[in-house]
């Protein structure tokens, strides 16, 4: 029985102790004048602030996408306005696989709808369209700007095969009202 005595003795003596040690902290924390849940807290938070930090550094080295592989055979598509023109490359099924317009390449205003532009965008969409295979196009003009012709012209000469060239300006049918005459 004494060894029965000793046993509920140690287990009475030691959350004795632990409450104790536990007092004296809470008494260390009352003389600094913070609470043993505030520094938690402030802990925590402290965490989510290394957390959101080791975020940002990582977007920094993003993975580089892999350039998906295409047939050689792709389409062109040029839509020439007044104020801009728009390059799309893409695969035989329509996915884009390269763009680019001139405010891109870095042409501001009236400079946009112009020739330079257009021949500009051309070779920016082709060199990211060659990495993935892209040889041949069929070339779809879409507008009456002045950067259509060129445009086509830069595709040749930026390595691009031209298989045919198809006109997809919209033309209307007598369809809406034309505004009526200027009277000078």
């Amino acid at each position: 029985m004494t060894e029965d005595k000793k046993i509920k003795e140690e287990k009475i003596e030691a959350p004795e102790k632990k409450e104790s040690v536990n007092m004296a902290e809470k008494i260390e924390d009352m003389d600094l004048g913070i609470s043993a849940e505030a520094e938690t807290e402030d802990a925590r938070k402290g965490k989510k602030e290394k957390k959101a930090k080791a975020a940002k550094g990582k977007g920094k080295g993003k993975k580089k996408k892999k350039e998906k592989r295409v047939s050689p055979i792709g389409r062109a598509y040029i839509q020439a306005t007044y104020n801009n023109t728009i390059v799309s490359l893409t695969d035989q099924n329509g996915d884009v696989i390269s763009w680019s317009n001139a405010g891109i390449c870095g042409f501001k205003g009236p400079k946009k709808a112009t020739p330079y532009a257009a021949q500009t965008i051309v070779k920016q969409a082709v060199e990211k369209a060659k990495g993935s295979g892209l040889k041949e196009v069929t070339v779809f003009v879409k507008g009456v700007g002045t950067g259509r012709e060129s445009a086509v012209r830069a595709l040749n000469a930026n390595g691009l095969n031209i298989l045919s060239i198809k006109d997809l300006t919209p033309i209307p049918h007598n369809g809406c009202r034309p505004k009526k005459p200027r009277r000078v």
